[in-house]
Formats: C-alpha cells, sequence, structure tokens
C-alpha cells in the first residue's frame, strides 16, 4: 500500500498547529487509504488548499471541513504562510496541467422568440409505438426557428424538452443543453473476449465477483483505484470555472456508473456476420453509463443560463439555445465534448479492469453514445448542430449497439447513413410506462419469473427497471431495418445495476 503522509510532510507545507496537524493526518489517511487520491495528490491538494482555503472552504468536497478550519484560522488573524516546498508543489502542477485558453466572445443578448405556426416535416420510425407525448414534443421542437431536420425514432418516449429518442438539427452556430440531456455523452461499450460464452454457467461465481469488485453505482458514488487518469491532464479541465469547479469530483467518480436504467453485465454474444467476428459465440461484457455528476452539473448550468438568454413560449422554454458564436454557447460546446471524453474514459476503466481480471485483451471493443451534439453535414449541404437525445449515429459503416432490457437480447448494428433519419437509429428499446407507474404496477413475483425464465441473474435494481418496463426490441428493430443492419446479438446473463434505494437519474 502507498506510503500515507507523515506529520513532518506536513510541518513542511508550512502546517504548524497539532491540532490542525491531527486534522489533516486524518483525512489525507483516509483519501490513501482508501484509494480516492495517490499520495502526490494529496499533497498537491493541501498546498492549493493552504493557498485558498475559501474556495475549499465553500465547496462541497472531500476537503471542505479541513477548508472550514484553515479559513477559520485566516479570520482570526492566523493565516498559514506558504513554505517555499509548497510553492514547488504548486509550480508542478500548474505547469503539468496546461492552462486552456479560451478564445473571449461576447456575451449572449437575451431575446425572445415565437415558434413557427407550423412545424417542419419530420421523419417517425415505428409511430405505432410512439406514445402522443412523444409525438407532440417533437412536433414543438420542429416549430423552433432555429430548425432546420428531425427525426424521431421507434424507442422514442416524452422527456423534457425534445423527447428522448429524438433527433434535432439546428441551425449551425446553435445548441440546445436540453436536447442534448441531462446525462451528456451517455453511452454504451461492448468488450468481447476470445472466452466461451459458456463461461458464464461453468464460472458464474467468478464473473459475479468481477462485478461486485469493479463496478460501482449509485449517485455520489466514487472508485477507489484507477487504471488510467491520463484524461485529467486534458487542458480542457482548466478552460472555464464550471469545469475546474467540477475536476475533483469527476476524478473521484472515474469507473463509475449511475442509477436508473445504467448497468453493467456479462452476456452471451452471437457473432451473426464475419464483419464483426469470426461467427462464433463469445464472453461478452456490456456498459451503459455517461458523464457522471460532472455531465449532470454542467446540463444544469447551461440549461438554466440558455433558458435565461433564450425566451420561449412555456411549451418549448427547455429547448432554449445557446450561440456558439458567445461565451455560453462556447463554454457549453467545450465542456459538452469534455463529458463526451469522461464518458468514455468510465466506461474504459471498468472494462480494462474486467480484462486484467481476466488476464484478456478484448478481440474487439464497440462503442458509441447519445444525448449528445455533432457538426454535421445535411445531404443538401446545410451545416448544422445535429442533437441526438437517446437516439444511436448511425451513419454508413457507424458501429453501434441497441440494447434490450435485462431479459431481452440487444444487438449490434452497423448503421447504413439514411439521411432521412439524420444517419440515426434507436439508442435501445425504449420505456414502455414511466417509473413511477413501473414501481406501481408490477409484482416482484412478476420479474422474478422472467429473469428465471432468461436464465438472467440480477445484482440491484428495482421494479421500475423491470423487463416489462420497456418496449419489445424486436418490434423496435423491425421498424428501423432501412437505418440499420445486425452484426450481433448481445444476450444479458449476469446483471448489475444501482441499488433499488437508490434514486433514478435519468
Amino acid at each position: 500500500m502507498e506510503t500515507l503522509i507523515t506529520q513532518d510532510e506536513l510541518l513542511a507545507l508550512g502546517i504548524d498547529s497539532p491540532e490542525l496537524q491531527k486534522q489533516f493526518l486524518r483525512v489525507s489517511n483516509g483519501l490513501i487509504s482508501n484509494g480516492v487520491y495517490p499520495k502526490d495528490k494529496v499533497m498537491t491538494l493541501f498546498a492549493q488548499l493552504l493557498e485558498n482555503p475559501k474556495k475549499f472552504a465553500y465547496s462541497k468536497n472531500k476537503l471542505t471541513n479541513l477548508g472550514l478550519a484553515v479559513k477559520k484560522m485566516a479570520d482570526a488573524g492566523l493565516s498559514i504562510t506558504l513554505t517555499d516546498y509548497a510553492r514547488e508543489i504548486l509550480a508542478v502542477e500548474a505547469a503539468r496541467t496546461p492552462v486552456y485558453e479560451l478564445p473571449a466572445r461576447p456575451g449572449q443578448t437575451t431575446r425572445e422568440f415565437i415558434l413557427r405556426e407550423e412545424p417542419l416535416p419530420y421523419q417517425v420510425y415505428g409511430p405505432d409505438f410512439i406514445e402522443e407525448g412523444a409525438i407532440k414534443q417533437m412536433q414543438t421542437a420542429m416549430q423552433l426557428p432555429i430548425a432546420e431536420a428531425g427525426a424521431l425514432m421507434p424507442d422514442a418516449h416524452q422527456g423534457y424538452g425534445l423527447p428522448i429518442g429524438g433527433v434535432l438539427a439546428t441551425t449551425a452556430n446553435t445548441v440546445i443543453p436540453y436536447a442534448v440531456g441531462v446525462d451528456i455523452a451517455c453511452r454504451m461499450c461492448l468488450s468481447v473476449f476470445d472466452l466461451p460464452a459458456s463461461m458464464i454457467q461453468n464460472e458464474t461465481r467468478l464473473l459475479k465477483s468481477l462485478l461486485n469488485e469493479h463496478t460501482h453505482f449509485g449517485m455520489g458514488s466514487e472508485s477507489r483505484k484507477k487504471f488510467d487518469d491520463t484524461l485529467f491532464e486534458k487542458p480542457e479541465w482548466s478552460a472555464t470555472k464550471p469545469i475546474r469547479e467540477l475536476r475533483d469530483k469527476a476524478y473521484r467518480q472515474l469507473g463509475t456508473s449511475g442509477t436508473g436504467n445504467h448497468f453493467v453485465e456479462w452476456g452471451e454474444l452471437e457473432v451473426l456476420s464475419n464483419e464483426l467476428l469470426p461467427a462464433g459465440k463469445y464472453l461478452a461484457l456490456l456498459s451503459h453509463s455517461g458523464s457522471r455528476g460532472f455531465g449532470g452539473n454542467i446540463a444544469n448550468h447551461y440549461s438554466k443560463l440558455a433558458m435565461q438568454k433564450t425566451k420561449l413560449p412555456k411549451e418549448a422554454q427547455h429547448l432554449a439555445w445557446l450561440d456558439l458564436d458567445s461565451q455560453e454557447g462556447q463554454e457549453y460546446w467545450i465542456a459538452m465534448n469534455l463529458a463526451g471524453d469522461y464518458a468514455s474514459a468510465n466506461h474504459h476503466e471498468i472494462h480494462n479492469k474486467m480484462a486484467r481480471a481476466l488476464n484478456q485483451s478484448p478481440l474487439v471493443m464497440v462503442e458509441n453514445h447519445h444525448n449528445f451534439a455533432w457538426k454535421e453535414t445535411l445531404a443538401d449541404g446545410r451545416e448544422v448542430i445535429v442533437h441526438r437525445k437517446g437516439a444511436t449515429p448511425a451513419g454508413e459503416k457507424d458501429l453501434g449497439i441497441i440494447p434490450g432490457s435485462m431479459t431481452q437480447p440487444g444487438y449490434v448494428v452497423r448503421g447504413k447513413g439514411l439521411d432521412a433519419s439524420l444517419q440515426s437509429a434507436s439508442h435501445g428499446a425504449g420505456r414502455l410506462m414511466s417509473r413511477t407507474k413501473a414501481i406501481q404496477t408490477i409484482q416482484k413475483s412478476d420479474v422474478k419469473k422472467a429473469l428465471e425464465e432468461a436464465g438472467v441473474t440480477l445484482i440491484g435494481a428495482d421494479l421500475d427497471e423491470a423487463p416489462m418496463a420497456y418496449k419489445n426490441l424486436e418490434h423496435v428493430m423491425a421498424a428501423q431495418t432501412d437505418l440499420v443492419s445486425v452484426l450481433a446479438k448481445f444476450s444479458p446473463k449476469i446483471v448489475r445495476m444501482a441499488d433499488g434505494r437508490e434514486k433514478a437519474e435519468d
């Protein structure tokens, strides 16, 4: 285990109060022993705290109480003077993390807008499976003055602003935070191993133990040991105040999953097309989660800002946008893309730890994300921003994963690049009923029976994620044969989700 911080090392930073040393030692030893931070990171944080105790005292983090204690001393005229050693640590950290220079842009002007009288035409896939509320939300989106094109996927259901399963192209200089979604860059990731699918039956205990050891679920969940934290060397982490304030939280949550429909599961992958791998059945790991508290906080911050700057009628207020040529728009765009990198890194942490535990390297890894906005060009040459809120990119040759439920097989697909769908497809089966209705109407005995019939072992979850709360994926797939071709089928067998007591995030 990594060595702990000593009293002499605290003294070298300038902390000479015996009582304060006790507090710092207690916190530092907990952080290091539990694998939250390595020793050098803790020393850096302590130096930063001594330099600016107010920042740590007024933000919710692992060092808040220490920040309050140091600030209290400073307010009493007992400020701690940074030593040369502490300043050297700060200089090394400053040199290690390059500063991201976000070009200065004018602030966005507050303006009121009216909607088009009639929505622009858009394609609906699988209309028989889509609730009226989602259709109404999509029509409202297509009445926006910045709307250019749209499509609705067959797994669509009602959400906030843009429906889940909605795809919306807007003018090239506008982005709608709520059309991206709260869980920015929520994604799927699949690792396929050169191991027989029969391991699921023959090594059930091992695979369950790996899920319990290397996955962490729930609001505020953190991971102790990191496989690869080089993402945090990106200069974008210094780009804006919201990003800087969330950096430490993001670090602690690296390699974790949220609540709701987020999962990590072992299953059987049946390869149907040699485009992916030689035909056969393989052991595979599939995960679904996003950018955690980092993405959620970014989404909430800039969604509120967009609604302050872009005034729309009540039915469209959650579709407020930010101008990409404004300071606010550029800040959101940087943060959204960083959230995408971070969401991917979360999955890679889990998959790399699992692969290492199996002493394997994946034969192939497939991942795709939704809840994002891309700069794209329509078939007629118009440059646009395409928002896919709960929709999978399905450009020609794009690989993706469309999951079912915990008892329904999902599919590895390749996009066909259909322009009418804005080169998109569904991101799953889609909800058949709300979480509240599922909890009120579904019986635990029915879930147990469904799991037994499908041969699925479940760790965690609650009735809101019961398989009967979701649409039939086969119907959804039948409605989008023009959008994707199927390469493989994934059948979940050992599923881990957040405990039922956890509040859903999405």
